[in-house]
């Protein structure tokens, strides 16, 4: 028993420079693949140039660490030891970003092994339903900030919700000792159906007493990078 586990950790499946220099070269034509991935579903102003050379490099160097390990436990057990110690604070800016950070793990995983077909196979799946389904964006919010004096909250509550519909939310109420400040949300599309009719819910409002300003706002969750 003793001479079984001692072969185990004693194993290193040790590789050719050749079918090294090919587990490379597979991870680095993949990791283009997902570069040019990335860079056509972000385009605008999400794009990250730095976070896309980031994954290229990730691919690699995933291959890398699993070309090392092979079939060697100890310096598998010691990897993962050394990785349980670091932390990434990066703050991922797009959801669609974890998707990346995991499909350039599994690339570099599937080129380390030397298993290819894997590894070809899944990312022209993933690319081809992130081509298609990757430009799909979250629709706008429309805000609207209104500011005036504080014994109109009923009343401007009363234009916004009649002129919407209802359909506009209240999120924020902000009040001092002379004045208000309400902030509605709605959707897009609302506000834009409502831009039909005869008064737009500017000339609604300042048709109140004591109104400072009416903003409109666009909102989204895309974050310039």
């Amino acid at each position: 028993m003793k001479e079984y586990i001692y072969t185990l950790f004693e194993e290193s499946g040790s590789l050719t420079v050749e079918e090294i220099l090919l587990h490379i070269l597979v991870a680095v034509i993949l990791s283009g693949v997902i570069y040019l991935s990335y860079y056509f579903t972000h385009a605008g102003g999400v794009y990250s140039k730095k976070f896309n050379v980031s994954l290229v490099a990730l691919t690699i160097l995933t291959a890398t660490v699993m070309t090392v390990i092979g079939n060697n436990i100890a310096l598998s057990l010691g990897m993962v030891g050394a990785l349980s110690i670091v932390r990434f604070r990066t703050a991922i800016k797009d959801s669609r970003d974890t998707a990346y950070i995991f499909w350039t793990i599994i690339v570099g995983i599937c080129c380390g092994v030397g298993d290819y077909v894997v590894a070809v196979t899944g990312s022209a799946a993933v690319f081809v339903v992130l081509l298609i389904l990757g430009r799909v964006r979250n629709d706008n919010r429309m805000l609207l900030i209104i500011r005036g004096a504080r014994n109109m909250e009923r009343r401007i509550e009363a234009v916004v919700f009649d002129y919407f519909e209802a359909k506009a939310m209240l999120r924020v109420k902000n009040t001092s000792r002379e004045s208000i400040e309400l902030i509605f949300e709605m959707p897009r599309k609302v506000y834009l159906l409502s831009n039909k009719k005869e008064k737009s819910i500017v000339e609604m409002l300042y048709e109140l007493e004591s109104i400072e300003y009416v903003n409109i706002v666009t909102q989204n969750d895309e974050i310039s990078g």
